[in-house]
């Protein structure tokens, strides 16, 4: 469950995640905080903790009214041509938002998006993520140009 005004702009080589799989991003991010007030400051050290993990109480950037306090994101389906995604958008540790996203894995571009543009980012990042680990037998060029058609298809969309 990543912080929901966080926004992953590359893979974190810190060393600080023991099991960096295991994140809700499916590795450790780094990036930019995009709260009310914070746009642009970039999170250090422990704090990357908190935009990575979600429910960041302790952080002086997250604002007190907000709709969410962590994403979270799952594979659903998974076929040659396409991944669909779930997202839970949570508040206080309960679901407050949900939805299903999907890529296509032939076209590679995003044949849904979510409206907020933190999110869209989040869910590439872990399809980046999920990519990499999913496809460990394949040839590591295949996943790259994956990963890279996901990064291409923001950019296009922005």
């Amino acid at each position: 469950m990543a912080c929901p005004f966080f926004m992953p702009t590359r893979k974190s080589e810190d060393a600080m995640w023991i099991h960096p799989s295991r994140l809700p991003l499916g590795a450790g991010w780094e990036g930019d905080c995009t709260a009310p007030g914070a746009a642009g400051t970039i999170p250090a050290g422990g704090q990357l903790a908190g935009c990575n993990l979600g429910y960041a109480n302790d952080c002086p950037r997250l604002p007190k009214e907000r709709k969410w306090d962590a994403v979270r994101f799952a594979v659903t389906s998974e076929h040659e041509s396409r991944v669909c995604l779930a997202y839970v958008c949570e508040r206080d540790h309960l679901p407050s938002e949900h939805g299903r996203l999907e890529y296509s894995v032939v076209q590679s571009r995003w044949l849904s998006f979510h409206p907020d543009v933190r999110i869209q980012k989040m869910a590439e990042c872990f399809l980046e993520s999920w990519f990499a680990k999913s496809r460990r037998g394949a040839d590591a060029e295949t996943v790259t140009e994956e990963a890279a058609g996901i990064t291409e298809t923001v950019h296009e969309r922005n």
